[in-house]
């Protein structure tokens, strides 16, 4: 992948200086970034893995659930909150994730902590088994468990070719 990108940049910045300007211009680089891009996309298989922006829009999806996930839960959490309610039921629960990686674990494990309502508390030593705590147990763990499904489904997008 950063082959790729280095390789789109040079095309990029040659386009620049083929052009008939004596100076650089961001229109023209663009231009030639976006020539790059339909090279690199022609000549991908040649290089022995994915087309780099594959990876690239599964990063940009992988942020944009995050923010879903992070105004949902803010939300509700704001209801409970504001609400009073008092049949609020705290509890803890396990996870079984499929991931095997330990940066795919961590990373599952950060985004599920900066997601309002629910927290990792531990994850097992085998690193197979996430104990979580919801804020609402009745409420909170269906879609926490939906959450880690999609979760774990592009964290695996992101991190493999």
């Amino acid at each position: 992948m950063p082959i790729q990108f280095l390789l789109n940049l040079l095309i990029a910045l040659l386009w620049v200086f083929l052009n008939d300007e004596s100076t650089f211009e961001i229109p023209t680089f663009i231009s030639g970034f976006l020539i790059g891009i339909g090279i690199i996309f022609m000549l991908h298989r040649f290089f022995g893995t994915p087309f780099y922006l594959k990876r690239v829009l599964s990063m940009i999806k992988l942020l944009a659930i995050f923010n879903y996930e992070l105004i949902t839960s803010s939300l509700l959490i704001m209801k409970q909150i504001l609400t009073h309610s008092k049949e609020v039921e705290p509890g803890i629960f396990t996870y079984k994730t499929e991931l095997d990686n330990d940066w795919h674990i961590t990373a599952l494990a950060l985004l599920l902590m900066l997601t309002p309502g629910s927290v990792v508390l531990r994850v097992s030593p085998e690193g197979d088994t996430f104990y979580i705590h919801a804020m609402d147990i009745k409420e909170s763990k269906p879609s926490v468990l939906k959450s880690i499904r999609l979760y774990e489904k592009v964290i695996l997008e992101v991190a493999r070719p």
